[in-house]
């Protein structure tokens, strides 16, 4: 029996804040086991949102600065979320926060410096796991489906309702995976024309009314065409899926109905590899009562949603097993989630 204690990192688009995840992973007769033991979402601060919302356009010395700075900030939440809790990692696995995504330019940056990280928490680091991924070709994402195989696949599907909906599944004995389209971004986005964060349970959507037209210019976006395995960065989001419902004079309402609507068919769409079965959903969109209850009517599979731990925190958990892998030595990254030219061990590790 081996045993593992570690604290995930996860920052995702949304900017809903950082995610910390204390966890513990077991080996027992060649079978992963996990638990979270103790997570919470530490929020970004007004400052901290308006630096990363706007470094996708930041110049270098900007961008080299924040990338510092928010390692140390990681550092010091994980430090901070160790003493509070009395905890004893072995060491971190952060995911680190999207500026860049541009696989097919040969790209991708995560801003959350490992060596800043490591110094601040005074423990081991493990980062930058997309790096190696586009370095082999692959589209350094999704990243999830090997936790995906190994620690949840008892599930048909897995399904992550974050700031892009993605999705992994078994088939042919291999691990597919890509991301559908934007989720949490753009019905984040839309909210906030109202004076709301987010649309909570749905309640805004609800009362909306669906627009053929925005409707039918959204689901003709060249991406949707590409095969397997891709990918979506939030530049991508900004260049050419925002952009339509700003085009487009509706109520923030409908708006938002028409990009519900456009969400499930999107996944429904992903859904047609022939299984049965279950669908595990976790991330923030499994939260919206009116979401899941739209996108149940478009499926025929069952829709589980765990509890709010595995709900709020499985991509957290997810990254601190990359991180075991990685600091196994063992094969992390699957070349048929990615598309990379192998199966891979990926992520940097940094000493304190």
């Amino acid at each position: 029996m081996e045993d593992y204690h570690v604290i995930g990192l996860m920052s995702g688009t949304s900017l809903d804040g950082l995610d910390v995840a204390y966890c513990r992973f077991a080996l027992r007769s060649g079978q992963w086991e996990y638990e979270i033991i103790k997570a919470e979402t530490i929020p970004y601060p007004d400052e901290w949102k308006a630096r990363l919302s706007g470094l996708v356009s930041a110049g270098g010395a900007d961008l080299a600065r924040a990338h510092a700075d928010l390692g140390r900030y990681f550092g010091t939440c994980a430090r901070d979320f160790i003493l509070k809790h009395n905890l004893t990692p072995s060491f971190i696995a952060s995911h680190g926060h999207t500026v860049f995504h541009q696989p097919r330019a040969g790209f991708t940056f995560q801003a959350g410096d490992g060596a800043a990280l490591a110094a601040h928490s005074d423990l081991p680091v493990i980062c930058d796991f997309r790096a190696s991924d586009v370095a082999l070709g692959g589209e350094g994402a999704p990243l999830v489906p090997a936790g995906d195989r190994w620690l949840f696949g008892q599930y048909d599907y897995c399904l992550n309702l974050g700031g892009f909906a993605n999705i992994s599944y078994e088939w042919e004995w291999k691990r597919i995976a890509f991301d559908i389209c934007p989720m949490n971004n753009i019905l984040n986005d839309l909210a906030r024309r109202t004076g709301h964060d987010f649309d909570a349970d749905g309640s805004l959507a609800r009362k909306g009314k669906t627009s053929p037209f925005l409707l039918e210019k959204l689901e003709r976006l060249p991406y949707y065409l590409q095969a397997a395995p891709k990918s979506l960065g939030i530049e991508w989001y900004h260049a050419q899926f925002k952009p339509l419902f700003e085009q487009t004079a509706l109520l923030p309402e409908d708006a938002l109905r028409t990009a519900v609507e456009h969400i499930c068919r999107r996944i429904a769409v992903s859904m047609t590899a022939g299984l049965e079965g279950r669908v595990l959903a976790t991330g923030g969109g499994a939260r919206n009562g009116f979401f899941m209850e739209r996108l149940q009517s478009m499926v025929s599979c069952e829709i589980v949603r765990p509890d709010d731990l595995l709900v709020d925190f499985k991509e957290a958990l997810v990254f601190a097993f990359l991180g075991v892998m990685r600091w196994r030595s063992e094969i992390n990254i699957l070349a048929s989630a990615t598309g990379a030219g192998r199966d891979h061990c990926s992520g940097c590790i940094h000493l304190p």
